[in-house]
């Protein structure tokens, strides 16, 4: 996950950290940029304070790890062992709650470090970019864990639901504009406007390029979940969309190095494939009350990339 366009120069061991967490929350959306990572973090903190803090602590933790850790100095300061750890900490705050939520949010996101760092390692002879699978495995595993542990108290939106008693409800109006800003926010578990908006502004920050694909990106989930008959609340809450936007803008542009010429076409095409695998995830996932997170867009990237190993024109 990197892409660079805005390169802050080194005036310090501090500004060096600060800088490399800040590269750390922008990775989440497949961008190496500092500005607009703190573009995102105010997004994040309009939405909520809490999430604010816990987003840039996160980043922090997975930066320090690596640079303590040793690993490559480029990779760290790339914000790449921060983007897991920022992920994790929101899902894991937003999802526990109980005496001990903040401190499993923050154990969280070190591990989602480590584990971050041995996928590299696992993957990176593949060819094959590790982006959030660390972040969605971790989280999965900490959440069914509370079944077990008493530490781990759940929030009450997470619930098992028997499959053979689910309806499907396609009721009521879509609010086209709300479910085009709650796409990008969904990125960062956001249902704002405001925090939507800032959140566009920092990708168009980051290249105009990455705002068209973006929004493209979102419009493509929209259209597609509505022609294939997608819950209403689901499509204006951006729950179709997020996924779509990080699908696109790794396949047409951040893994796009040798500037493939159907790249944009296939960067649609992986946006589209995400709006069945979210549908399909999320019903496999219904009966562990798990969220189904960005597993949609970790799965229709991989088999894009993957598939461009034996088409290298794709």
């Amino acid at each position: 996950m990197m892409l660079n366009n805005h390169k802050l120069y080194n005036q310090g061991p501090l500004f060096s950290l600060l800088s490399a967490s800040l590269k750390g929350i922008s990775q989440v959306i497949l961008i190496e940029n500092a500005v607009t990572g703190f573009i995102i973090l105010l997004a994040i903190t309009t939405s909520s304070y809490a999430l604010g803090i816990i987003t840039l602590l996160s980043a922090l933790i997975g930066t320090i790890i690596g640079k303590l850790g040793g690993a490559d100095e480029n990779s760290v300061n790339q914000g790449l062992f921060g983007y897991n750890s920022v992920l994790t900490g929101i899902a894991l705050i937003l999802f526990f709650t109980g005496p001990y939520q903040w401190i499993i949010a923050l154990a969280g996101a070190a591990i989602a470090a480590v584990f971050t760092a041995a996928m590299m390692h696992l993957m990176g002879k593949t060819g094959i970019p590790v982006l959030t699978f660390p972040f969605i495995i971790l989280t999965w595993f900490l959440l069914l864990v509370s079944y077990r542990l008493k530490t781990f108290q759940l929030t009450t939106g997470l619930v098992p639901q028997d499959l053979s008693h689910w309806e499907l409800d396609i009721t009521g109006k879509i609010d086209w504009m709300e479910g085009a800003l709650n796409g990008i926010g969904q990125a960062f578990f956001l249902h704002s406007i405001l925090s939507g908006i800032l959140l566009f502004i920092a990708v168009f920050w980051a290249g105009w390029k990455l705002g068209l694909y973006a929004v493209a990106g979102n419009a493509a989930a929209l259209l597609v979940s509505y022609a294939l008959g997608g819950e209403h609340t689901l499509i204006y809450k951006g729950l179709y969309g997020y996924n779509a936007i990080l699908a696109i803008l790794a396949v047409s542009v951040v893994f796009n190095e040798d500037r493939h010429r159907l790249a944009p076409l296939s960067g649609v095409i992986a946006a589209c494939l995400t709006v069945p695998l979210t549908a399909s995830v999320a019903t496999w996932l219904l009966p562990y009350g798990l969220p189904t997170l960005t597993m949609p867009f970790v799965l229709s990237t991989w088999l894009v990339l993957s598939a461009r190993k034996v088409l290298p024109k794709l």
